[in-house]
């Protein structure tokens, strides 16, 4: 690709670049940049809202650049204010290395692990001591920090913000600067991090990083950003026929956005899907986005798994099993007992809404409508529990 080429490339799914014009005299140059981007450990599983941005990174190295996936192990003791209306509670250091070796083993779904060069901003932060802290503190002002939206939005609401806090957009544009970083990469929500970054390292004298950042992805419920806390996440880690049924769930609209930020189709060949029935064009992005992490047959299983469930109403091959002691239990305790409900009231919800059956060993499915009923489980009974359209779940009576 010429770096015109290039440049168009890489803003695909883009939703701001600074600037257009300094990333294209980089890719001119004829040199690989150092294309970074951080994600804090805070928590241990990826999902795919993640995978936006890891497939910018490997959009970069399939163009020859060099790629640092960047764990703050470091600022995750921190924890990010973006977005927060309160202080993150610390996590432990033991807490922050578990969750960081998780990712090390997720994100090579996606980046080339020989390409991919995995660092640790402790490596440089625990070293800066108080002196070095000090100086870099003096590089920025107070008023430049609470320029910053969430900030401006808790004084103004009377929240506290903690001072440690205010450093955390400090800690990561100094990575940028010991990274000697050409381009850093982020979400939208991430802007003004990247931007301290950007200062920083004009003050240390560097060129200053491109800035890129991609949309936050909404959830499959397509109204809040993807979460686990929210419950509206596919994980990069789950099963391919609980990533099929999923993504089989969101909206049509949203379907495209996904086809967007999620596959290497070209916009001109999304707007032609659209003239295709939107069913098939939905499978086909769970078959893509399933492929990436689970292979093409992983794949093609989920989708005759999918159809055989939800088109012919079988039972799914392969579900989970639970063991349950005999004897009779009400229809609430067994729906927290099989961990298919977080609560009572979920579970109320969807028997009243007609969402819970039970099967007894191979036979009819029971639909079950009171809330105070109970089950008898008999011993060494096998039974089938299910919730929704997606959630089975086998129970063996001990």
């Amino acid at each position: 690709m010429t770096p015109e080429q290039q440049v168009d490339y890489l803003k695909k799914g883009v939703e701001e670049l600074i600037k257009e014009e300094e990333l294209l005299e980089k890719i001119k140059r004829g040199k690989p940049l150092t294309v970074k981007a951080g994600f804090d450990p805070t928590a241990p599983d990826l999902h795919l809202g993640h995978a936006v941005l890891l497939r910018k990174m490997k959009h970069f190295q399939d163009l020859g650049h060099r790629v640092v996936f960047l764990i703050g192990d470091f600022t995750g003791m921190i924890g990010d204010p973006t977005g927060r209306s309160v202080t993150r509670k610390p996590l432990t250091r033991e807490e922050i290395l578990a969750n960081a070796e998780t990712f090390k083993a997720q994100v090579f779904k996606i980046l080339d692990p020989v390409k991919t060069v995995i660092d640790f901003n402790g490596r440089w932060l625990h070293e800066l001591g108080s002196e070095g802290w000090i100086r870099l503190a003096a590089k920025y002002t107070v008023g430049q920090i609470l320029q910053r939206e969430d900030f401006t939005r808790r004084m103004q609401k009377s929240l506290p913000i903690s001072i440690h806090e205010l450093l955390y957009p400090l800690a990561q544009g100094y990575d940028s600067v010991v990274l000697h970083a050409d381009v850093e990469l982020g979400g939208t929500d991430q802007t003004f991090n990247l931007l301290v970054g950007r200062e920083l390292q004009r003050q240390y004298g560097q060129e200053p990083q491109v800035i890129m950042t991609t949309p936050l992805l909404e959830g499959i419920d397509g109204v809040e950003k993807m979460s686990k806390s929210l419950g509206n996440y596919v994980g990069i880690t789950e099963t391919a026929s609980a990533m099929f049924g999923k993504i089989m769930s969101v909206s049509d609209e949203l379907m495209y956005r996904y086809y967007l930020l999620l596959t290497d189709l070209s916009l001109s060949e999304i707007v032609e899907l659209k003239k295709a029935h939107p069913r098939k064009s939905k499978e086909d992005l769970a078959k893509r986005i399933i492929s990436d992490f689970h292979g093409p047959q992983a794949a093609e299983d989920a989708a005759a798994e999918f159809r055989k469930v939800f088109s012919e109403k079988q039972l799914p091959d392969e579900m989970e099993e639970i063991s349950i002691p005999a004897g009779s239990q009400d229809v609430l305790a067994l729906l927290r007992n099989t961990q298919m409900v977080a609560s009572n009231s979920e579970a109320r919800r969807l028997i009243r809404q007609g969402a819970v059956s039970f099967i007894k060993g191979t036979g009819n499915s029971q639909k079950l409508s009171d809330e105070t009923a109970q089950i008898m489980l008999e011993p060494d009974g096998e039974y089938i529990l299910k919730v929704g359209a997606r959630k089975f779940k086998k129970i063996k009576v001990k």
